[in-house]
């Protein structure tokens, strides 16, 4: 069976037998929290449980490695909603150890992509229009010193308002712990 067809098929015995009553909720997070977090498959449940979150406490962002890659993007755009819109106070930035992002090699998804059919011409024209996909595939090297980027690059922002501390940790995708490497508390002295 194909991956659509099979989750369908769940989805359809998931609604009959009501098993999304357990998960009522609004759109407003309980615990008033926004988290980016890496999209690594690991983290999809260990994540919420490690941080003691359930369906309804948090705004849940995922990208690849938990990155703010560009300070008007949809990421960004994504946690000023949270914050002005849906009532998020406090911001976690959680990326992990063993991330697919750690040293990735810009190159090597482009040949991938060119063996899976992107013409070499298209990866021309992006470029000569400007476009740097190199710069724009880069991970990062350091866990830690992505996570302090991408916490300036949000406690930073224009729109970003100077009352809402930004953490920044790191999880364990092996065991769930968490380290921290920025506490927002500290940046935000104005906070009780």
């Amino acid at each position: 069976m194909r991956v659509l067809h099979a989750l369908l098929e769940h989805n359809h015995e998931f609604v009959t037998s009501r098993e999304y009553e357990k998960f009522r909720t609004d759109k407003f997070p309980d615990k008033n929290l926004a988290v980016l977090a890496c999209m690594d498959a690991r983290l999809v449940e260990l994540l919420p449980k490690a941080m003691g979150l359930k369906n309804g406490d948090a705004k849940l962002i995922k990208n690849a490695g938990a990155l703010v890659t560009h300070p008007w993007g949809s990421v960004m755009r994504s946690l000023l909603i949270a914050v002005y819109q849906l009532r998020a106070e406090e911001i976690c930035v959680v990326a992990h150890h063993d991330c697919g992002m750690n040293a990735i090699d810009p190159k090597q998804v482009l040949d991938n992509a060119v063996e899976r059919g992107v013409s070499p011409d298209t990866l021309t024209t992006l470029r000569a229009a400007g476009i740097n996909l190199d710069g724009w595939l880069k991970g990062f090297d350091n866990v830690e010193d992505s996570v302090r980027h991408t916490v300036d690059t949000v406690r930073h922002h224009p729109l970003m308002p100077r009352d809402i501390p930004v953490h920044g940790l790191v999880i364990s995708p092996a065991t769930g712990a968490l380290t921290v490497i920025v506490d927002g508390y500290a940046d935000t002295p104005d906070i009780l």
